[in-house]
């Protein structure tokens, strides 16, 4: 690994906070766990969870004159494995890091590793581009699950995750409709496949050549929408895939429709099977 420049004590300030926050961070018990998972010591100086947190990372970093192992540590406690039963505190935790981490250039990626990226001066940057795309977006219509994903934490370098996280809400979306637990072409597969079976969901009552055209054709704008964007940018290194402004536009924009059609699709399987 690259020789990484310290951290801001400022940065690593905030990042402690956002790990040892009292209602929502780590316990003092894991904090202790994964220092000494770490080779980290504790100074015991404080007891305050954020400030012991901050004594024992800023002085590693001091000791080592670069912030390799303080890198290490953030990968250590947010290893996606470690909160497979808590995505939401995960992702919540991980946004609040990325602001911070994105005034070092650095961002804490899905997979849990930290990667370079441009960094950012001011909060005002990611907020004035969220706030912009946003208007845009809500001159166009846009479905309100679509704008929850104009946030600035998603746009501290181009547009590349607000594209990624409004993608994966479709396929959550399927999910809480039909109970299925697939993803990508499977899941669109089981929820709108009707030849010979009763399928999850239909844009229509399927009686004619045209409407059964419609749901075949829906569903291969889904696994478009999948293949082209959401598996590109889950899979592409972030510095060869680049979204600007108008591409983010327009992919929101399909997006927003394909939410419309999900919301006004027929439960039909659990209408057949008297759930509804």
């Amino acid at each position: 690994m690259a020789i990484l420049k310290k951290i801001d004590p400022a940065s690593l300030e905030s990042i402690c906070k956002i790990l040892g926050d009292t209602m929502n961070g780590l316990t003092g018990t894991e904090i202790s766990k994964y220092l000494n998972e770490c080779n980290i010591s504790d100074p015991k100086i404080n007891s305050t969870k954020w400030k012991k947190l901050y004594d024992a990372l800023n002085l590693k970093q001091n000791e080592d004159k670069c912030a390799n192992n303080l890198i290490f540590f953030i990968q250590h406690v947010m290893r996606p494995s470690r909160h497979f039963d808590n995505a939401t505190w995960f992702n919540e935790i991980r946004n609040k890091l990325n602001i911070v981490l994105s005034f070092e250039g650095l961002e804490l990626e899905e997979t849990g590793i930290i990667k370079p990226i441009t960094a950012i001066k001011t909060l005002s940057e990611a907020e004035e581009r969220a706030i912009k795309l946003r208007k845009v977006l809500i001159d166009r219509k846009i479905h309100n699950d679509v704008l929850l994903f104009c946030k600035a934490e998603l746009l501290v370098d181009n547009y590349f995750h607000a594209v990624f996280e409004a993608t994966k809400s479709i396929a959550e979306k399927i999910r809480n409709k039909t109970s299925l637990t697939t993803d990508g072409s499977e899941l669109i597969d089981q929820a709108f496949s009707f030849k010979g079976k009763i399928p999850h969901l239909a844009l229509s009552n399927l009686m004619t050549e045209s409407e059964e055209s419609e749901q075949k054709g829906f569903m291969n704008l889904l696994k478009g929408i999948f293949g082209t964007f959401r598996n590109t940018t889950a899979h592409a290194p972030k510095i060869t895939w680049t979204i600007d402004e108008q591409d983010a536009l327009d992919i929101l924009s399909t997006i927003s429709l394909i939410h419309r059609k999900l919301d006004k699709a027929i439960e039909a399987k659990k209408m057949y099977e008297g759930k509804l």
